[in-house]
């Protein structure tokens, strides 16, 4: 679960989002909706959060947010081909956000690869003026503090919007 330092964080994205007058909706898949729990936790995010996607399967990647199957085929669902997909999905699929954010990586103990080992996480950020930023990370730990880095990683590129 997000420490005190995260969930600070979360405080300070909403209240930027609240300030510029935008909604966020989240598109997450190894954190399985943690990052919008993370903000939903705190009172008053209705204000700022719109909901999120927790698509965990290319299936879903793909009928809910429109992720193509070739991006999935060519890229793979950890890719950051793949996550500013879901983040252009995201938006695509909202009325009434202004900001995308989504997270998909390998968060093991397994699942990883020599050329994507577990802690290889993808991150985008889409917005309605057109732009989208993707990052690519690699955090260590197991598959708890994986997951509370990619809150972190994902909360602060919001912060930044």
């Amino acid at each position: 679960m997000p420490d005190n330092e995260i969930c600070l964080l979360a405080e300070q994205v909403l209240e930027h989002l609240r300030h510029s007058g935008r909604r966020l909706v989240t598109v997450e898949s190894c954190t399985g909706g943690l990052i919008s729990a993370t903000l939903s936790a705190i009172p008053g995010s209705s204000e700022a959060l719109e909901g999120g996607f927790v698509t965990y399967s290319n299936a879903l990647k793909m009928s809910a947010v429109g992720v193509p199957a070739t991006t999935l085929t060519q890229y793979g669902a950890v890719s950051p081909q793949t996550a500013e997909a879901m983040a252009a999905g995201g938006l695509l699929n909202t009325a009434d956000a202004d900001l995308s954010v989504s997270v998909t990586g390998i968060a093991g103990p397994g699942g990883g690869t020599d050329v994507k080992p577990v802690g290889t996480v993808c991150f985008g950020l889409a917005s309605r003026s057109g732009s989208t930023v993707t990052v690519q990370r690699h955090f260590t730990g197991d598959r708890t503090s994986i997951r509370v880095q990619s809150v972190q990683q994902a909360l602060q590129m919001v912060l930044k919007a």
